[in-house]
């Protein structure tokens, strides 16, 4: 399952996000949630709120790698003769 240009969902992952979001509906709301409505609802989700999540984890992927090249020049900087 696609959505949008960067990110995808393998069948494994969506079926267990869908059944997930069934449970949640039945155990909140005492509903039953169609496999149809599961799937619907995932979908906007993902649309709606994907890209942003997904730009926010690449941000912070981003900030701890910086962190941790930053931490190179701390931790092994060797003083130079000369």
């Amino acid at each position: 399952m696609s959505y949008g240009r960067r990110f995808t969902l393998s069948d494994e992952r969506k079926n267990g996000i869908l059944r997930r979001l069934q449970e949640f509906y039945r155990s909140e709301f005492d509903e039953d949630l169609s496999d149809f409505r599961a799937e619907q609802i995932l979908s906007f989700f993902l649309k709606v709120l994907g890209p942003d999540v997904y730009n926010q984890a690449i941000q912070d992927a981003r900030g701890f790698m910086l962190d941790k090249l930053e931490d190179l020049d701390t931790e092994f900087y060797e003083r130079e003769t000369g």
